[in-house]
């Protein structure tokens, strides 16, 4: 026996109707817990997996061999943990706190600076008309380990 759960909303005045059909029973799980913990996790997974696939390129696959191809994958699969983790630790409450990848690369990571570098430190140069320097320099700030 399949059962069909049934959210009506009004997203800017539009109608946003939303089904989700299980065979799961009334008596395991409520419609509300089944909608917004199991339904729309799995939507935000697949929102991550699209997340990597566009932002980072992990669907070019169009190398000759399968090894090239698997090294791309994981490349842009470490790109994605890299991410992830600058935006949780990094990024926290600031603008870009819950940006996409592809925001934070365009934003953050691709971003025109002059680098120098000496035998003690490295020294990064933004422009001063750079509208996310002080996003950087903060993230910066919160990933730098200190020297021991």
């Amino acid at each position: 026996m399949r059962r069909v759960i049934a959210k009506a909303e009004a997203t800017q005045g539009e109608p946003n109707p939303r089904f989700v059909v299980t065979s799961l029973p009334d008596d395991e799980i409520d419609a509300r817990t089944l909608y917004e913990d199991i339904y729309c996790a799995r939507a935000d997974m697949e929102n991550r997996i699209k997340e990597c696939q566009l932002d980072l390129y992990a669907d070019r696959t169009s190398a000759s061999t399968m090894r090239a191809n698997q090294l791309r994958l994981w490349f842009a699969s470490m790109a994605y943990v890299l991410i992830c983790a600058l935006r949780r630790i990094g990024l926290a409450g600031t603008a870009l706190a819950k940006a996409t990848c592809g925001t934070i690369r365009l934003k953050l990571l691709k971003i025109g600076a002059r680098v120098t570098i000496s035998v003690r430190r490295v020294k990064i140069a933004i422009a001063s008309a750079c509208p996310y320097a002080n996003i950087f320099t903060e993230a910066y700030a919160r990933l730098l380990i200190p020297a021991v």
